[in-house]
């Protein structure tokens, strides 16, 4: 899988970044308005799957989107950093069309409500960025959070990450900061990662820190215009 690739990745431009989450927090403000119901009351798996859908249909649909994104795909089964998880299934995978389908651009999402907070949001969500399980070969992936409280980065995850424990747990070398979306709340955070790459030799095998946006998208039952 890494032959012929040097890793890490050259890093996406913050440009495309931006209109790629733009993209992603968009596609699910239009769910909110087709498909209020489940978005509001479905499990993780069936809320990414409207997503999926949508953000494929937007290919068709818009044309900044389609200059970047070749397709998107939920669960792809993917490789760990060193070959020893065969299975790995991230929740989307968005293929972008100036860069080789070994190495999608990976989103992890999470429901954030009353009984499922920030704790589950890193140990099950974020963590996979840090130990090679996803998005091992880039220097940037996605969090996406589906928001049913009302609550926010600002008040849940940069406490939490604020913690010496937890600032020592995901490697935090740089505090959420808020990104200016207008679509969603968002944040930008940088993590130290636990693994070496083992095709290649020092200093080379290390993959650096890996950029992560957070994207709190609002899932509550109340859908606005």
């Amino acid at each position: 899988m890494t032959r012929g690739v040097d890793l890490p990745l050259a890093a996406i431009h913050d440009v495309h970044l931006h209109v790629i989450a733009d993209g992603v927090a968009q596609a699910f403000k239009d769910l909110r308005l087709s498909a209020i119901g489940t978005v509001a009351t479905g499990d993780e798996a069936e809320v990414t799957a409207l997503l999926e859908a949508r953000l494929n249909r937007m290919i068709e649909e818009d044309q900044v989107w389609r200059q970047l994104v070749a397709s998107v795909v939920r669960g792809k089964e993917s490789l760990s950093f060193d070959g020893s998880h065969l299975e790995k299934r991230p929740d989307l995978s968005i293929h972008l069309t100036a860069r080789t389908r070994r190495f999608p651009l990976i989103a992890e999402a999470k429901i954030i409500d009353a009984t499922r907070g920030e704790h589950l949001y890193c140990s099950q969500g974020l963590q996979r960025f840090l130990n090679g399980e996803y998005g091992w070969g880039g220097r940037e992936a996605l969090m996406i959070a589906y928001v049913r409280d009302g609550t926010t980065i600002a008040t849940r995850l940069e406490p939490y990450l604020a913690l010496s424990a937890q600032a020592t747990n995901y490697a935090v070398e740089n505090a959420p900061t808020s990104l200016e979306l207008g679509t969603c709340d968002a944040a930008r955070s940088g993590h130290g990662r636990s693994f070496l790459y083992g095709h290649t030799t020092p200093p080379a095998n290390d993959p650096g820190a890996i950029a992560l946006w957070h994207l709190w998208v609002d899932a509550s039952a109340v859908a606005t215009a």
